[in-house]
């Protein structure tokens, strides 16, 4: 784990080797730069994902000691996944709660009360569930660091994507309330903000919203990126980079802290 704060400049971004970390939905995007981001810093790896195809190819792209098919909502796979963490490394130095889904986008009347609970089951109970494992084994170790992706839309309210928005609300909460409790551990607990992130997720929901009020593609995006101060999206190895800050021996002092890596979304 990062056991100290950094003594000089150059001890910035030191603590990272040997690191024991754990990633969900690690195999492709966010979590799959995340990873090839801490193996090339010295972290070792165990991952998570339920896409039997990015499982195949993930040690073809980043080295991982185990990739493992778990839905963080299932306590049951849940549960497998940590009793091979315990297996492979007996304690934890972080876990990295990357899983989401971008849920349903629709009118509240719209949406199904099933869309809204998977949402939410994927995206704020598959925290806790990891966390719940997570934490005796951190504490094991002594101490160390987890990091939960909200989003942009954790900070604004998002018409039309209500349940995204009410989880990403949800993991703020799960954050600063964990940071009190884990912190006489010396347990740091950060949730990292994202705005729009290239990659086929955003674009499937602007193809969703372009379509459900009758404008093109083109014009959609072009009225996400009018919300953003930097009129960019965001390369998700700009959150892979934070996310190494937050593990290192930078982040020592960093606690119960909502990052935003988001070019300043100003609404959404």
């Amino acid at each position: 784990m990062s056991s100290h704060a950094p003594d000089s400049a150059e001890d910035f971004l030191g603590g990272l080797k040997g690191q024991r970390v754990v990633i969900t939905a690690g195999a492709g995007g966010i979590g799959l730069t995340i990873a090839d981001t801490l193996s090339k810093l010295g972290a070792r790896l165990i991952i998570c994902d339920v896409s039997d195809e990015a499982l195949a190819t993930v040690g073809d792209k980043v080295k991982v000691e185990a990739a493992l098919k778990a839905d963080v909502s299932s306590e049951a796979d849940v549960d497998r996944l940590f009793e091979t963490v315990k297996t492979t490394f007996g304690e934890l130095d972080a876990l990295i709660n990357n899983a989401g889904i971008a849920g349903p986008t629709g009118g509240v009347d719209e949406i199904s009360p099933e869309d809204w609970r998977r949402c939410l089951d994927i995206g704020l109970t598959g925290q806790f569930l990891c966390a719940r494992r997570a934490v005796p084994l951190i504490k094991a170790a002594g101490g160390g660091s987890i990091v939960s992706m909200s989003s942009a839309a954790g900070r604004h309210g998002y018409a039309f994507r209500t349940p995204y928005s009410a989880a990403k609300f949800g993991v703020i909460g799960f954050t600063q309330s964990l940071a009190k409790e884990l912190g006489p551990h010396g347990i740091r607990v950060n949730a990292i903000l994202p705005g729009i992130i290239e990659g086929p997720r955003i674009e499937g929901v602007i193809a969703a919203r372009a379509k459900q009020i009758g404008i093109s593609h083109e014009e959609m995006t072009g009225r996400y990126l009018q919300n953003i101060s930097l009129r960019r999206m965001t390369s998700p190895y700009d959150v892979a980079a934070m996310v190494a800050f937050l593990l290192s021996d930078a982040g020592f002092n960093i606690s119960g802290q909502s990052l935003g890596v988001d070019g300043n979304v100003e609404t959404l």
